[in-house]
């Protein structure tokens, strides 16, 4: 890649104009030739980037950066600042499955739209504003706030529960959010949201389950509860009722599909036994819970539930209960790197508790 340009993608996300092209020595027949052969890549009309950069991106999910930064250049406006969804999508957060694909700015001056961008007008004060990838964007705890109040609750509690078990933001960091931003539109959906949050919850289906227990009423568990004999680590549970010894399980086919730390699925299997095993025979109960328990099985996996709560307390238990790393994963998913973000996907060995169980 020409020096020149390779300066000029730095300072833009990645991107560089056909102007930029041009002043770099390449006239349009250059221009095109490059384009055809896939040296580069049109990302929109009149911006480009180097055909390596954009398979990388593509690769890994994320060519929205490269998107972003082309909407950044053609605009022109030093105070535009990426939000929203796309702030979103640069920060990590877990998305809703039907989150659009344009790309959302947020302005304090003006408001318009276009070809797969829109600005929206908004204050954007200093401290609300960080730097993603060489991008201006909305810092996470304004992101949160934005798509808090356009997002379903469930939906945002999903991406909240997600940036606390990383450690990216704390609960007093939500609280404060809420009341700089309380006279918003949208504001008391932020804030139930954000009131539902909780640290411990590390995979979508985990928040979703123990959300549908709390709208049934069912009392909050502890997160990440780990079963402890002397100093031996049992396991560690999704949820815990510590006092009438009843665990929540939120299970998917991952750990059979996809084995972690090299084992067969035979082997993850008969781990999973063995560790159920040891559970029952500390007296520790509980009901297990896959994605499609959520919907027509729903009723009758809480009544269990209710029913073993109200069981008799064991006798005093051979195990003490402590939360696992105060709930904090001990790999973040998404962690800061360089001038972008390194998400690590979930279920796989690097996101795990030491364990091994998830």
């Amino acid at each position: 890649m020409d020096p020149q340009l390779t300066f000029v993608m730095a300072r833009n996300g990645g991107v560089f104009t056909t102007a930029h092209a041009r002043a770099a020595g390449y006239d349009r027949h250059a221009v095109a030739a490059q384009l055809r052969t896939g040296a580069w890549h049109a990302v929109r009309y009149g911006v480009h980037t180097s055909g390596e950069l954009w398979a990388a991106h593509q690769d890994a999910g994320r060519q929205h950066h490269l998107e972003a930064a082309a909407v950044v250049l053609r605009l022109e406006r030093h105070d535009t600042v990426l939000s929203h969804a796309t702030a979103a999508r640069l920060h990590g957060l877990l998305l809703p499955a039907d989150v659009g694909t344009d790309v959302e700015l947020t302005d304090p001056v003006q408001h318009r739209t276009g070809k797969g961008y829109r600005v929206r007008r908004a204050s954007l004060p200093p401290e609300d504003i960080t730097v993603v990838g060489g991008l201006a964007v909305t810092t996470l705890a304004r992101t949160l706030a934005d798509v808090a109040r356009e997002w379903d609750v469930v939906d945002t509690v999903v991406a909240v529960d997600d940036v606390l078990a990383d450690g990216r933001l704390s609960r007093a960091d939500l609280v404060a959010t809420a009341l700089r931003h309380r006279h918003w539109p949208g504001a008391g959906r932020m804030a139930r949201a954000f009131g539902l949050a909780r640290v411990g919850a590390h995979s979508p289906h985990e928040t979703r389950t123990r959300l549908a227990f709390v709208s049934a009423g069912v009392p909050e568990p502890v997160l990440q509860a780990a079963v402890l004999v002397g100093r031996r680590l049992v396991g560690v549970l999704d949820m815990l009722w510590e006092e009438p010894a009843v665990f929540g399980e939120c299970d998917g086919r991952t750990k059979v599909d996809d084995p972690w730390f090299g084992r067969t699925a035979a082997e993850a299997v008969w781990a999973e036994k063995c560790r159920h095993d040891e559970l029952v025979d500390l007296d520790l109960v509980g009901v297990r819970m896959k994605p499609a328990d959520l919907h027509a099985p729903l009723a009758d996996k809480i009544a269990r539930l209710r029913r073993l709560l109200d069981r008799p307390a064991p006798d005093r238990p051979a195990y003490r209960i402590e939360q696992r790393n105060r709930g904090l994963r001990r790999v973040p998913r998404v962690a800061a790197q360089g001038l972008g973000l390194t998400t690590v996907r979930p279920g796989s060995a690097a996101s795990l508790n030491q364990d091994g169980h998830r």
